[in-house]
């Protein structure tokens, strides 16, 4: 006869490399190196209990738990970014309106470079008026008109540079915007796909 407590207790069992049976109300030291079973009073198995690791062989599974945590990690963001792209985005429509108002605002700094550029280039012609003293021996003409000269040479220069970078950067918006558009396909799909209830169709009787 079994005792009132017998019924809360729990059973382990393991062949050891000997090949013996061994069986204990505890984990079996001489078993650590394989599984063991984790059993009720009534014999039946509640779980496996894994063989414990080496250092080496831990720190493998520590790394392998760490990857799997990344994994997990990286596609829950991915899937905070998606619903955050979808509510940005709801349509096609409004993922246009939003690039077109983008790239507007890289034609208005554009512009206003450009507007620089040609005064720089009205200056030039008065400098170069002055030149004209000067055109037979250009190394008399007055430092001061020589400075003027350079910095009208360098502000066009930085002129020229600030709208490729622009240019530039239109590139990159439409890259963005089509990279976007992309993945927005797919998101939009999903979301507009029939959702199947799993009663299937009712099919025809016959005549």
């Amino acid at each position: 006869m079994l005792g009132a407590g017998a019924s809360a207790q729990t059973i382990y069992t393991c062949v050891d490399g000997k090949g013996r049976s061994i069986t204990a109300d505890r984990p079996i030291p001489e078993c650590t190196d394989r599984t063991q079973r984790e059993l009720s009073t009534s014999g039946l198995v509640k779980r496996q209990v894994g063989p414990t690791l080496t250092a080496q062989e831990q720190a493998a599974q520590d790394e392998k738990d760490r990857q799997a945590a990344e994994l997990r990690a990286r596609e829950a963001e991915e899937k905070r970014r998606d619903r955050a792209l979808v509510q940005r985005y709801p349509s096609r429509e409004v993922h246009e309106q939003e690039r077109a108002a983008a790239l507007v605002q890289i034609d208005e700094v554009i512009k206003a470079s450009a507007k620089r550029k040609s005064e720089l280039a009205d200056q030039r012609k008065a400098i170069d008026t002055e030149m004209e003293f000067y055109i037979k021996d250009p190394a008399k003409a007055p430092s001061s008109l020589k400075r003027r000269v350079e910095e009208n040479d360098a502000s066009v220069a930085v002129q020229k540079k600030f709208i490729a970078d622009q240019e530039q950067e239109k590139k990159r918006v439409n890259l963005r915007f089509d990279e976007d558009l992309g993945k927005l396909k797919q998101l939009w799909a999903l979301r507009n796909a029939p959702i199947h209830t799993g009663g299937g169709s009712a099919k025809p009787g016959k005549n």
